[in-house]
């Protein structure tokens, strides 16, 4: 009997949630072919086993969680004895789940460490009771502490009575739902500045349980800000020579019958690649006690999805044409929304670029997408009055924002950057020479 396991889809990645089972217990089970759709920190895979067989005995459901690298099935012939069961199943259909007193006392793995059907647990208590370690997934142990929640007390519903991220999601939930909405005791006044989130839970409050991606997004964020000493250089530039550049380019494609057309932050995307290999310490990577100097330039485009933000990464950005970007941003903000990116397509950027200007945000600042050292924020092009050759006349204005890592980049070497930037959005022709 061999095991499909749950695969690691990305550096970030602890675990994993199954949505779907794309084959049934008693289906055949080609090596390489998809069996499972499943929840990652950024988007929703398909899964391929790296055996084949029969599929015997599923071991996380639909809507369970498990850690990376632990078994999720079981694969093997259609008469293989199941191990921890009495007897093979048949007729395609998965064995019952054995009762407590069935199972083994402490939820070990018997026959050569596969997982055995889990039991049935009515209560918490009947967790606690378990004898030996308790186990939880590292996921799960991190929600916990950072809620303060008693690992104890919560009831596992993963393999073996393991504890993983939904139990403790719910235990959240629970725990918000019944806390009070009115303060019973009076505190100090140092206390009494702390408020819990509980405390203004009421009917008229919806708790939104988390998302793989949107918990992901809060740690990863959270940890950029606390660990990563910011600053920020903002700089406005002259697009109006962008605006006529763009005009022509569009012009030129629907004449020779192109349907393409190429945006705003195409062409930023565009010109930000250039800077970038002409500034290659702008380009690097924070690594402990070193820094990492990428030789190729490999974009980050922030893209917003309802459950989050997550960043496609154009590869070699720096070598490709308005047209080439134009394709391969749609193609990757495509696939990032229908959620069908692969692994490869969101990890090893060396610089992202965070654009809201198609919102009508005229400027902000990013955070910086650790381990890179820097992210571009990019506003809106406004018409504004500005001061022209001498004269007073309206010109297409843009507001960028460099957030750097100053372990990693100086002020100059940002300013630099900026500088070189402007000269490029404001000659955009430039880009076009190479």
């Amino acid at each position: 009997m061999q095991e499909i396991l749950m695969p690691k889809l990305s550096d970030m990645m602890e675990e994993g949630k199954i949505l779907t089972w794309s084959k049934n217990v008693g289906d055949a089970v080609a090596k390489g072919e998809a069996v499972a759709e499943v929840e990652t920190e950024k988007v929703n895979i398909e899964i391929t086993s790296f055996v084949a067989g029969t599929l015997r005995k599923i071991l996380i459901q639909a809507g369970e969680s498990a850690p990376v690298g632990s078994p999720i099935a079981l694969v093997g012939t259609p008469t293989e004895p199941i191990p921890g069961e009495s007897a093979p199943t048949t007729g395609g259909q998965q064995a019952a789940t054995p009762s407590p007193v069935a199972a083994s006392a402490n939820g070990s793995r018997a026959n050569g460490g596969v997982a055995t059907a889990a039991p049935s647990y009515a209560t918490s208590t009947a967790t606690n009771e378990k004898p030996g370690r308790l186990k939880a997934s590292p996921l799960a142990k991190r929600l916990a502490e950072e809620h303060h929640l008693d690992l104890a007390t919560i009831r596992g519903t993963g393999p073996e009575g393991r504890i993983i991220k939904d139990d403790v999601d719910a235990a959240i939930a629970a725990s918000i739902a019944t806390a009070p909405t009115v303060q019973q005791t009076p505190v100090v006044a140092a206390q009494s500045a702390i408020v819990s989130a509980a405390s203004i839970v009421g009917d008229d409050t919806e708790v939104v349980p988390l998302t793989n991606m949107r918990r992901t997004i809060a740690h990863r964020l959270q940890q950029s800000m606390q660990t990563t000493p910011h600053f920020y250089v903002t700089m406005a530039m002259d697009a109006t020579g962008l605006v006529e550049l763009r005009t022509q380019l569009n012009t030129a494609l629907e004449a020779g019958g192109d349907a393409l057309r190429i945006s705003f932050n195409d062409l930023i995307v565009m010109a930000v690649a250039r800077t970038l290999a002409r500034n290659p310490e702008i380009n690097v990577s924070w690594d402990n006690d070193r820094l990492l100097r990428h030789k190729s330039v490999h974009l980050g485009i922030a893209v917003a999805l309802p459950t989050g933000l997550i960043v496609p990464v154009l590869r070699d950005a720096n070598r490709r044409n308005a047209a080439d970007i134009a394709r391969e941003v749609r193609r990757l903000a495509e696939s990032a929304r229908t959620g069908k990116l692969r692994p490869d397509e969101f990890s090893g950027g060396t610089f992202t670029i965070s654009n809201l200007g198609m919102m009508d945000v005229e400027s902000f600042t990013a955070i910086i997408n650790p381990p890179e050292a820097a992210i571009l924020a990019v506003g809106a092009i406004v018409p504004t009055p500005v001061v022209y050759e001498g004269q007073v006349v309206v010109r297409q204005q843009l507001k960028m924002t460099l957030s750097s890592d100053h372990r990693a980049i100086d002020g100059a070497q940002a300013a630099y950057f900026m500088r070189d930037l402007k000269h490029l959005i404001e000659a955009p022709t430039a880009m076009l020479l190479g």
